[in-house]
């Protein structure tokens, strides 16, 4: 298990150390488009998920949102600071 920072800090060396074997590193090379379009379709699934399906699966699907927002932050040069001075 790990927290919203930590994943946000792995994801940030591995982005960082250009990890050529990294899907993640991948996607943030595709840019902000390609990862938006991975936030919308995994914000839909989470919804669904919690409107439809167990509280297990809707966690699921909203630790796939989480990951795939941070992409997006990453991608667009948002820091993890910029978002908690926004909450």
């Amino acid at each position: 298990m790990k927290s919203f920072d930590e994943l946000h800090a792995e994801l940030l060396t591995r982005v960082a150390e250009n990890a050529a074997d990294s899907q993640s590193v991948a996607m943030v090379k595709s840019g902000v488009h390609a990862i938006g379009k991975k936030v919308v379709e995994e914000a839909a699934e989470a919804w669904m998920a919690a409107e439809h399906e167990s509280p297990e699966r809707a966690a699921e699907e909203i630790s796939q949102l989480l990951y795939w927002t941070q992409l997006l932050m990453i991608a667009a040069d948002v820091s993890i600071e910029d978002v908690y001075r926004k909450l």
